[in-house]
């Protein structure tokens, strides 16, 4: 014989709630330290064993939630029941003790403990039975307050965001054109591949945009970080998430700030920044200070170049393939093999530099490349001091920079440039020194050389 209708409704003072499966114990507490750690830096895999879940659990919180925090990391007021307090009260409850002497062992009013022995009891199987974890999920159940996204409720202003966000792109005489087509993936788009074609207007961009397309209509306001939210986070009900192809980062999971600040090379210290570097560097009268960076090209090629300040002298790094690159998949942290990895690129440093007069042998300014993490080494055998520019700072390498753009006309961008030996890079770098410089009096990088080299 069947239960009556209504007797969960009459013996709790609830409707019923339809069971999702097995409940979640205590998942609320666990996610907050969660994205606690991953707002500290920390990667997923390791927030996930820092808490106390599994390792392939992490990413998959992080990946569902578009990284970012679904829920609020401000702890909970004292003023309801933890999971603990659930835990001891179901064992005082087995025991056969009254609801006052469970009051007062848990410091609680005892029209409380009644209130959730009562409310948030088990049903299954026609009785009521107080389990700790059925009661934890049944008071995070409840207290769920979902608010419907601004974007889900307003038809009008989720399609003025979408067709500037991911609209498509036309002619002049406003025929569409598709672009390429790129099925999302739900990762970030590669590098070289193609990218979705769309309006491609930044949140931030419709954002204030709103203001002057409708300055009169308060109902047409969102913020950019509302429609990152809606992009990011699933289950929001507004905007799909493979829109993000179409910011400019076509990031598919959103970066935490911290893990951006923890991009900084650890080999650089405050004492190799160009701030250090001696005033006699940046007035060009002294020789022997040199400027280099990497010239990069398809298949993980790769060419240095190293140029001297005062005259501009060019001097290229032959930085061969190592044996066994691209012969097999690339092991995890092991060995660069391409040949521009922090040790071919120091020895190919050492073995040009060794070879010039000791006069030209002062310091090196580089940029924050991982290349040359291997510089203290290289400042022993080549006797030569090195600095760092400050990030995405490239001007203070200007003459370098100048030189690599010159280099692009014998080496264009995305051509393999490994092909060429040694011999041939030396003869377009002899090419190169022996073109007149406007900034020189229209004298050739070899002829300054040879011409302070006299002096000495």
């Amino acid at each position: 014989m069947g239960r009556p209708r209504g007797w969960v409704t009459e013996k709790t003072g609830r409707a019923p709630m339809r069971s999702p499966g097995r409940p979640g114990v205590n998942q609320r507490e666990t996610k907050q330290t969660f994205w606690k750690y991953i707002a500290e830096g920390m990667p997923s895999e390791a927030a996930a064993l820092a808490c106390g879940v599994s390792q392939p659990l992490g990413p998959r919180w992080f990946r569902e939630a578009g990284g970012m925090a679904p829920i609020s990391l401000l702890p909970r007021s004292g003023r309801y029941l933890s999971f603990s307090e659930r835990e001891e009260l179901a064992l005082l409850k087995a025991e056969r003790h009254g609801i006052r002497e469970i009051a007062r062992r848990l410091g609680r009013a005892p029209s409380t403990i009644s209130r959730e022995l009562r409310r948030n009891a088990e049903t299954r199987g026609g009785t009521l039975k107080y389990r700790a974890t059925v009661a934890q999920w049944k008071s995070e159940w409840a207290a769920k307050r979902p608010k419907p996204a601004k974007l889900a409720e307003n038809k009008r202003l989720r399609a003025y965001v979408q067709a500037r966000l991911a609209g498509a792109v036309s002619d002049a005489d406003g025929k569409p054109i598709s672009g390429p087509s790129v099925p999302w993936k739900g990762r970030r788009h590669g590098r070289r591949a193609d990218r979705r074609w769309g309006t491609c207007w930044s949140p931030e961009q419709i954002s204030q945009r709103l203001r002057i397309d409708f300055p009169h209509d308060e109902t047409m306001r969102i913020s950019h970080e509302a429609i990152y939210q809606a992009l990011y986070i699933q289950g929001r009900g507004a905007l799909r998430r493979e829109l993000c192809a179409c910011l400019r980062t076509g990031r598919a999971l959103r970066v935490p700030r911290a893990r951006t600040r923890q991009r900084g090379k650890n080999f650089i210290t405050p004492q190799v920044m160009i701030s250090q570097r001696p005033a006699e560097v940046a007035d060009r009268a002294v020789p022997g200070h040199w400027e280099g960076d990497l010239i990069l090209g398809l298949n993980s090629s790769a060419i240095g170049t190293l140029v001297e300040r005062t005259t501009r002298f060019t001097m290229l790094l032959h930085l061969p393939p190592m044996p066994g690159h691209g012969l097999g998949a690339r092991a995890k942290n092991g060995p660069a093999l391409a040949g521009h990895g922090a040790e071919a690129v120091r020895d190919a440093i050492a073995a040009k530099i060794v070879a010039l007069p000791e006069q030209l042998r002062k310091s090196l300014t580089w940029d924050q490349g991982a290349e040359l993490a291997q510089h203290a080494q290289l400042r022993i055998d080549a006797g030569l001091a090195i600095y760092f520019c400050d990030p995405r700072s490239p001007w203070q390498r200007g003459s370098n920079e100048n030189t690599n753009g010159l280099l692009r006309q014998y080496f264009p961008k995305g051509t393999d440039i490994s092909r060429y030996s040694e011999h041939e890079l030396n003869a377009v770098a002899a090419t190169l020194n022996g073109r007149p410089r406007k900034t020189l009096g229209w004298k050739a990088p070899a002829e300054a050389l040879n011409k302070l080299l006299s002096l000495t």
